[in-house]
């Protein structure tokens, strides 16, 4: 058996825009995040998740501010399975050398159960399941309208049922996904347990 000699790149997806505001007592204005994409652009981070544009006007103006100026990596925001979010995204990307939309929803059965109880999602766990997959299918189709660059997160992918998950995955990708994120949102996993 021949190893595999493929060149192994690693992609540096950075987060501190979007996620690392959500230490406590951090909030960076849009001034601030240009400030900081400049520097993650001078160090060529591949990717730079500039926000979550339907959170707030101050988020929309950053990403699209990031969007205008940034060259070289790709520009990412963040949003839910949702029609809204996602059509803020696009707006905000919209020039954008490289943009990408990073959007995604629940795949483990607490988080669908916890986060989708109202009836119009189903009113069992499994038609539940099968509305989340349809809207994670619908979420990215929508985003590849806005952006070459899906990215989809199968968020709580740690304790989610793996047949369901890799059903998810698979579907999102047939729908145009080109990166797939399978976080371990709540810290439930250890590597053993995701390891192949």
């Amino acid at each position: 058996m021949q190893p595999n000699t493929a060149p192994e790149k690693v992609a540096v997806f950075d987060t501190t825009l979007r996620d690392g505001e959500q230490a406590a007592g951090t909030r960076l204005g849009s001034r601030e995040k240009l400030i900081v994409a400049r520097q993650l652009a001078v160090l060529n981070v591949d990717v730079i998740e500039a926000g979550y544009p339907n959170s707030s006007p101050e988020d929309f103006d950053a990403v699209r501010r990031i969007a205008a100026e940034i060259q070289g990596p790709a520009i990412c925001a963040l949003s839910r399975a949702v029609a809204a979010d996602i059509e803020a995204c696009g707006k905000a990307l919209a020039g954008c050398a490289r943009p990408r939309i990073h959007t995604g929803i629940g795949a483990s059965d607490i988080h669908i159960s916890g986060k989708f109880q109202d009836q119009r999602y189903g009113t069992t766990l499994a038609e539940k399941k099968r509305k989340i997959l349809q809207m994670a299918v619908d979420a990215v189709t929508l985003a590849r309208g806005f952006a070459d660059e899906v990215e989809f997160y199968a968020e709580d992918a740690g304790r989610a049922d793996p047949d369901y998950l890799y059903e998810m995955i698979a579907a999102v990708i047939d729908a145009g996904a080109s990166v797939v994120n399978i976080p371990d949102t709540t810290g439930y996993t250890v590597p053993n347990s995701t390891a192949p």
